[in-house]
């Protein structure tokens, strides 16, 4: 069974991990903003950042679940 299903495993705990490291990146960046008493506009721009970085996988995702079940690619 793990061999049938070894790419689907591969896929989520791809996605998992980097769920993980956004969420560690998050983070870090809100404790090094926080302690360096960063003004509002500057975390807006620091957190902006990171979530286009995240919605950037999120469509590849969306976008790649699309062709694959279009039969592109």
């Amino acid at each position: 069974m793990l061999a049938e299903n070894y790419e689907l495993i591969e896929t989520i705990m791809l996605n998992f991990g980097l769920v993980g490291l956004f969420l560690l990146m998050g983070f870090a960046i809100h404790d090094v903003l926080k302690k360096n008493n960063v003004p509002k506009v500057g975390r807006f721009v620091a957190y902006g950042v990171l979530m286009l970085g995240a919605m950037g996988f999120l469509a590849k995702g969306i976008i790649q679940i699309f062709w694959q079940s279009g039969g592109i690619g």
